[in-house]
């Protein structure tokens, strides 16, 4: 099928855009497809214990691997953003799919080698790099999808990052126990062989699911908006405009800054509790009546993990009424009386630690959906993919403070299995301190001056002619989808209930 070039529109991106008619509600599962499964990244307190036994090392020793993930994801998310932009959502997802397994594969190898090296290289290197292009490929897409909502639109994205562990979370935990039936114990520890076998398997599973999402992606021809949509409802505060900031020069601002340290702030807070989730609930009640098992524990991480998605979706969703600025002052103010509460009574009964860790945790994440939505209303929608890359070096920089507050205080306090919960209250009265920055931050921001608006000229979806029923008039493309989208949600809806029918049931034994 010949083709015809659409006018500011590399070859690549011209491939994948959607022709008139295109049912935009087949993008959010291709966007799921790919956050579901890098989503993983939150379970991998499920097998840490494993990974302690099976290399002899600390704590920290292997919670570097995760911290060396979350670094890669922010600095590919910098470095490849403009490239989503500029060559479309698809050649990203399929190298964040290629990346994401082959961490796995690596890591496995290293595992069964006994060379920690090799997971650092593997999950954390190559792995994290996965992440961070997988992290931002839709987000950008998803805005211009869906103009009229851009909190509900970023919601949807990075909602499924949030859930990914809630699928992952009972999925490694039935798999461990698969492989090594000594797991399903309360020492939670499962053989290196098992973990191994656990890593390849997933490495499989999330490179099938990771295509599909690729393959359904479209982006909008230049010009399209919704049927109705009027751009003047989106402005809804002063820090709101309806012009636009290139990725070079909106480094270049306060504004940004200000954002980056509110959210490195709200990710350090929030990444510590869910790095250490399952240990962390069975030292807060060791040796009471109401200790947690490994099992139980498995099933509180999915709890987070829900309450992690919930927040993504929720919250981001909220601010479309309430603005972005408002959410965040609430993720920050009310977490750090959250964190007082967690450090001076959490260990009092597990359906207050339970309650407050799930709050803080939808914060962490409602503000991790909500930045992009808050990017485009500082800077405009022309290159919002290649600044929100880069405003993701944030938690690169909280995956490596989070962690390593948790791990380097709990390291001084004794050994992993023996802690109890005044071990923790030094590292979240730090991080109480850290959220007081992050607040600060929030109030500076303000709109951004004038003299940093690119020419409309410049932007591609300036000018295109518009068909009444609100679609982008623009040339026959290429390899356009036929795929309905209720399939598209059955496919990445069916795993993610299970995941929350399992959360549920793993929820109960917290409290039996």
């Amino acid at each position: 099928m010949s083709t015809t070039t659409i006018a500011g529109r590399s070859a690549a991106l011209q491939a994948i855009t959607a022709k008139p008619g295109f049912n935009r509600w087949l993008i959010p599962p291709a966007a799921l497809a790919v956050h579901l499964c890098i989503g993983q990244a939150y379970a991998t307190s499920v097998y840490k214990a494993s990974l302690v036994e099976h290399f002899d090392a600390s704590l920290t020793a292997v919670g570097i691997i995760f911290s060396i993930a979350i670094v890669m994801l922010g600095l590919s998310a910098a470095i490849f953003g403009t490239s989503v932009d500029k060559y479309g959502p698809r050649r990203a997802m399929i190298a964040a799919a290629l990346c994401w397994a082959v961490g796995f594969f690596v890591g496995a190898l290293g595992i069964g080698t006994g060379q920690l090296w090799l997971v650092y290289l593997g999950y954390g290197v190559i792995g994290g790099i996965g992440l961070g292009i997988g992290y931002i490929s839709p987000v950008s897409t998803l805005i211009k999808w869906f103009p009229d909502r851009p909190g509900l639109a970023t919601g949807m994205a990075i909602m499924g990052f949030g859930g990914g562990a809630m699928i992952a979370s009972p999925l490694s935990s039935w798999l461990l126990g698969v492989y090594d039936s000594g797991f399903a114990t309360n020492s939670g520890v499962a053989t290196g062989d098992a973990v191994m076998k656990l890593f390849l398997t997933l490495g499989v599973v999330y490179l099938v699911v990771m295509l599909f999402g690729a393959w359904i992606v479209r982006v909008p021809a230049p010009g399209w908006t919704p049927k109705g949509f009027d751009p003047a409802a989106v402005k809804t505060s002063a820090i709101v405009t309806d012009a636009n900031v290139s990725a070079n020069q909106a480094i270049r601002t306060p504004q940004f800054w200000l954002l980056w340290i509110a959210l490195f702030c709200n990710v350090t807070a929030g990444i510590g509790i869910l790095e250490q989730a399952a240990p962390m609930i069975q030292d807060f009640f060791r040796d009471s009546p109401m200790a947690v098992g490994a099992t139980a524990a498995a099933g509180f991480v999915g709890v987070l993990s829900l309450c992690n998605m919930a927040g993504r979706f929720g919250w981001s969703s909220v601010s479309d009424y309430i603005g972005r600025k408002n959410v965040y002052y609430l993720f920050l103010a009310v977490g750090i009386v959250l964190f007082l509460l967690l450090a001076f009574t959490g260990g009092s009964a597990v359906w207050l630690f339970i309650i407050v860790t799930g709050i803080l945790i939808s914060f962490y994440g409602g503000g991790f959906a909500t930045a992009p939505a808050y990017l485009r209303d500082l800077f405009g929608t022309y290159q919002v993919g290649a600044i929100h890359g880069r405003l993701l070096t944030a938690w690169s920089a909280a995956g490596i403070a989070g962690p390593l507050i948790i791990n380097g205080v709990l390291d001084t306090q004794g050994e992993p299995g023996t802690l109890h919960a005044a071990a923790y209250q030094p590292a979240l009265l730090t991080m109480v301190g850290i959220l007081v920055v992050g607040l600060i931050g929030n109030v500076l921001i303000r709109s951004v001056n004038s003299r940093h608006h690119v020419d409309p000229s410049r932007v591609p979806s300036a000018a295109s002619t518009k068909r009444e029923d609100g679609s982008g008039h623009h040339a026959k493309v290429a390899g356009d989808v036929h795929f309905p989208s209720w399939l598209a949600w059955l496919i990445v809806g069916v795993p993610l209930t299970i995941g929350i029918l399992l959360t549920f049931v793993n929820a109960l034994k917290l409290f039996s």
